[in-house]
């Protein structure tokens, strides 16, 4: 059973800047199958905010994070990053990340495609 852990949440002002990360206790091989960053605040669904898989490129956003936010994953250190830029008060929600979701990320952003999860860590922009 795969055991992914978040770390690097916290609070930050308004245009700042925050990276989590997501390190996985084994690498199953299976690089072809999406990682995903989601989020979610009291009251409302979880939502997609970034994923990615083993091939160049290719990396998903939702909307209201391009331009804002990178994933990125090193596969070495089986561990996925979200670097965050230029962060805003509705970026606030706690984060979870992800693996083995759908094959080449093809429906990245339904939560219920990803077979393992973080335990969520919370970023605050205020």
């Amino acid at each position: 059973h795969v055991q992914l852990v978040e770390s690097g949440g916290g609070s930050v002002q308004a245009g700042g800047s925050l990276s989590l990360s997501c390190a996985a206790s084994e690498d199953t091989g299976r690089r072809s199958y999406c990682w995903g960053w989601f989020r979610q605040v009291p009251g409302k669904e979880r939502e997609g905010v970034a994923a990615i898989y083993a091939a160049p490129g290719k990396r998903y956003y939702a909307d209201a994070v391009k331009g804002r936010f990178t994933i990125t994953r090193d596969y070495v250190k089986n561990t996925m990053y979200l670097h965050m830029n230029n962060l805003k008060p509705e970026d606030s929600a706690m984060y979870y990340c992800a693996s083995e979701g759908s094959l080449w990320c093809e429906d990245w952003a339904r939560e219920t495609t990803y077979r393992y999860w973080g335990q969520g860590t919370q970023v605050t922009v205020s």
